[in-house]
């Protein structure tokens, strides 16, 4: 019994995703009620007349101040709302599967993945509602049919994924192929393909191979910003999504590789010799233009389908890229929602190349948020009656920037005569000697700024081509070229790295040194990676501890662990320890140096039960956290570690804190620190 839905204001519904056991639920409770011979009403008529009270009551309450996040029904039913600008979000579990922190994360992922999808013009509620309920029917079934299969994506991930559950970006430990990789990356492909004329005036800027969702290599080229972790984490998520995992068919048996055997750092493999030309002609690539289609096995993981699953559209062409936004850093500062293209190279079932490339106008998008950026801070400095203290130098200089901005989308061909006309009357208003001034009555007309800039943003970077109508991708030719190269870089290695991506590390290289630990996470999170043994339980790779109901035990423990940590991490508390049954539970949130000394413990702040969810996909909690840490350490980089363990019980507790302190060093030797 699970339901999430976007409506506006109006309760007008703009996207829906539900189980097979709620829809049916729903069909049984209105379908009843119609006449005999009518049949049943729209599935989506029926969700509407459902929610439409709940979301009048909410808008209700919002506008007197008196507003709510959550309720619990008569039966049970956990409902979980949350407005972002002019879209509520409602989040329902029926079952009992997931509590109010779960609901609540997945509607701020939700919103995270429409941002990455549709960048600033999240900024404009009457903009989203036309891409999210577009009036070409087939155009909102493939969108809302994409966002469901999103959501659907992070639940199996969130469910069954380590680096998901604590929401950091897990790394394959095999340091020689991954320094190979990476300088392939650099010198080979990425100076090839942005030198070539076939790119479309497009650059790549960072370049990344996936095993399933463990990253092999990343190369970042010298333009580029750094990849935020929850912007890799979302895209993750949808090449997941394009080309979904199933480990039981995409992966060889361990028996068959000689490759997991031993510790975790110490891994031995004799790749097979590479096809002669005769073995390429029938060889595993991937036709370019055919998706491999792979099912979730599990069947309590499988999603059912909703009730558009019945509605053909047809997909999209695979040599088309995904348009994405994401958090570009300038020296200037964080400029978010910056346009990209996303490239998804299938090499092989499980294996997967992504690029993102820069294309022309995208320093429309930064002039956008800068302007959009300061009609904000003046729509609230009036609102809150300051109105005299705008007048002056920093609205002149956006208005001399913006007079320049108008005359460049001119001469790039984008038509701007709406946002001309509304930013002449802007002006005629705010700077004239005549006009009001910088007084209340300019609220409404900062709004409308806001709209025309998202309009323009929407203009250039959500429509197929560029103000020239010229296609802006690179050309099916090179991405082919793309995808061979680097399939024949690894071709030796594709079954040794899907079985390491399913035995990254195993706890027999750290049974000698900690007797007693069954198992460990441990989170960079100022970098954003995590580094722990696989808990892998399918028919064909399990984990160290077996298929049996310890294994599945364990797993559901540590899934419980991370939820009971953030919930008191939420409280203020930084250590956390608890004896459960046969098995002891430990969690230590902890601060460094650059140099690797630990740095006094301080008070943590707490927050509200309705705030968002601590993590790094949806908002990044340990960003803020560390930059509240560093103030008492100025001119130092603060790093911010948390490491989790299960040990048996019957193992000493002081033991169990001193495997802790040097599980922790150990982790970040040099010598055997993955994340280097």
């Amino acid at each position: 019994m699970k339901c999430l839905l976007i409506a506006s204001e109006s309760a007008e519904m703009l996207f829906y995703w539900t189980d097979l056991e709620f829809q049916q639920n729903i069909q049984e409770q209105y379908g009843a009620s119609q006449e005999e011979g009518h049949g049943f009403p729209a599935f989506e008529d029926s969700i509407s007349t459902l929610f439409a009270p709940i979301i009048i009551s909410f808008s209700t309450m919002v506008t007197e101040a008196d507003s709510y996040t959550s309720f619990t029904t008569e039966n049970n039913h956990i409902y979980v709302l949350h407005q972002f600008d002019e879209c509520l979000y409602i989040a329902v579990n029926g079952d009992g599967e997931e509590k109010e922190e779960d609901l609540r994360r997945k509607i701020y992922v939700m919103n995270k993945m429409i941002e990455v999808l549709f960048g600033m013009v999240t900024l404009s509620g009457n903009l989203l509602r036309k891409e999210l309920r577009a009036r070409d029917t087939e155009q909102r079934l493939r969108l809302w049919k994409h966002l469901q299969s999103l959501l659907e994506t992070y639940s199996h991930l969130r469910e069954n994924d380590q680096s998901f559950l604590v929401e950091a970006v897990e790394r394959l430990i095999h340091p020689t192929l991954c320094e190979q990789c990476i300088e392939f990356l650099e010198r080979r492909l990425v100076q090839q393909i942005n030198s070539s004329v076939e790119r479309g005036g497009e650059e790549v800027l960072h370049a990344f191979i996936l095993v399933h969702t463990k990253l092999l290599a990343f190369y970042s080229s010298r333009n580029a910003s750094i990849l935020s972790t929850s912007d890799l984490l979302a895209l993750i998520i949808m090449a997941q999504n394009i080309y979904p995992s199933n480990v039981d068919v995409d992966d060889p048996s361990p028996e068959d590789i000689d490759s997991t055997s031993g510790s975790g750092h110490e891994s031995f493999y004799t790749p097979e010799p590479s096809p002669t030309d005769k073995d390429s002609s029938s060889s595993e690539k991937p036709v370019r233009g055919s998706t491999p289609v792979f099912e979730f096995v599990d069947p309590d993981i499988q999603m059912a389908e909703d009730s558009l699953s019945t509605l053909e559209v047809c997909p999209p062409d695979p040599a088309t890229p995904h348009r994405v936004f994401l958090e570009v850093s300038q020296k200037d500062g964080l400029y978010p929602m910056m346009p990209h293209s996303m490239y998804c190279l299938p090499l092989w079932p499980g294996i997967t190349l992504v690029l993102l490339t820069k294309f022309p106008h995208s320093g429309v998008a930064m002039s956008v948020y800068t302007f959009l950026e300061a009609f904000a801070k003046l729509e609230k400095r009036l609102n809150e009656g300051q109105g005299g203290s705008t007048r002056g130098q920093p609205m002149h200089e956006v208005r001399s920037k913006l007079d320049k901005f108008l005359k460049t989308l001119a001469l790039n061909g984008i038509q701007s005569s709406q946002l001309q006309n509304v930013w002449t009357e802007f002006k005629n208003r705010a700077f004239s000697r005549g006009g009001p001034g910088f007084s209340r009555d300019l609220i409404p007309w900062c709004k409308n700024m806001k709209t025309q800039l998202c309009g323009i943003y929407r203009q250039c970077f959500l429509s197929d081509s560029g103000p020239d109508d010229t296609p802006r991708r690179l050309s099916p030719g090179l991405q082919e070229r793309a995808q061979t190269m680097v399939q024949e870089k690894l071709m030796d290695w594709k079954d040794f790295l899907l079985v390491k991506s399913k035995r990254n590390i195993t706890m027999v290289s750290y049974l000698e040194d900690f007797p007693g630990l069954i198992h460990f996470i441990c989170v960079d999170r100022s970098s954003g990676q995590m580094i722990a043994p696989s808990l892998s339980i399918t028919e064909r790779t399990t984990s160290e501890l077996g298929k049996g109901p310890v294994a599945q035990y364990i797993k559901n423990k540590m899934w419980s662990l991370v939820s009971t940590t953030r919930h008191y991490l939420q409280k203020g508390y930084s250590t956390l320890t608890l004896r459960d049954g046969d098995f002891y539970f430990c969690y230590f949130l902890w601060f460094e140096s650059e140099t690797g000394f630990k740095l006094e413990a301080k008070d943590i702040p707490t927050k509200p039960d309705d705030s968002a969810p601590i993590g790094m996909l949806a908002q990044n909690y340990y960003r803020k956290l560390i930059r509240y840490y560093s103030k008492n350490h100025p001119g130092e980089t603060v790093k911010c570690y948390e490491l989790l363990t299960v040990h048996l019980g019957v193992i000493p507790t002081e033991i169990i804190l001193q495997h802790c302190r040097q599980l922790a060093s150990k982790l970040w030797e040099p010598s055997r620190n993955p994340l280097l």
